[in-house]
C-alpha cells in the first residue's frame, strides 16, 4: 500500500524528532535521492511504488554514484547535502528517513534492497539482515 504525502512526511517526522515538516522533507529528499543511486531494477519500482508519488520520483531520479557507498559513507555523503548537519544528526536524518521506507516497503522487499547495498545497511533500515 501507498503511503500518502502526509502520512509519510509524520512519520519521519515522528522518528527523527524534527519540530517541523519542512525538516522531515528536507532529510527525506536527501536519503532518499542518495539511495535511489544504489538501487536499481524491480526493487528500486517497488519501493517507489510503495512511497508517496513526490518521494518516488526522487527514488527514481536519483543522483549519480560513482561506486556504492559503504554505510558510514552514505551518512557522510547525506550530512554533505544537508546544510548544518553533522554526521551524528545525518545519522538521525538516515535512520529516520530510512526506518520510515522499510516499513512501506515490508520484510520482503526491504530484504530484497539490502542485498543490492553494501554490508550494514541493515541498521541504517532498523531491521536486521537476513541473508
Amino acid at each position: 500500500m501507498t503511503l500518502r504525502w502526509e502520512a509519510f512526511l509524520d512519520r519521519v517526522r515522528e522518528r527523527g524528532e524534527y519540530e517541523t515538516r519542512t525538516e522531515a522533507e528536507r532529510a527525506a529528499r536527501v536519503v532518499l535521492a542518495l539511495l535511489g543511486a544504489h538501487l536499481v531494477g524491480r526493487e528500486r519500482a517497488e519501493l517507489a511504488a510503495r512511497l508517496p508519488e513526490t518521494m518516488a520520483l526522487i527514488l527514481l531520479n536519483p543522483l549519480q554514484a560513482a561506486e556504492p557507498l559503504s554505510p558510514d559513507r552514505f551518512v557522510r555523503a547525506t550530512a554533505a547535502w544537508i546544510e548544518g548537519a553533522t554526521e551524528q544528526t545525518a545519522l538521525w536524518d538516515v535512520g529516520a528517513v530510512l526506518s520510515v521506507a522499510a516499513d512501506a516497503a515490508g520484510d520482503e522487499l526491504t530484504r530484497r534492497v539490502l542485498l543490492q547495498l553494501p554490508t550494514g545497511y541493515d541498521a541504517l533500515f532498523g531491521h536486521l539482515k537476513n541473508t
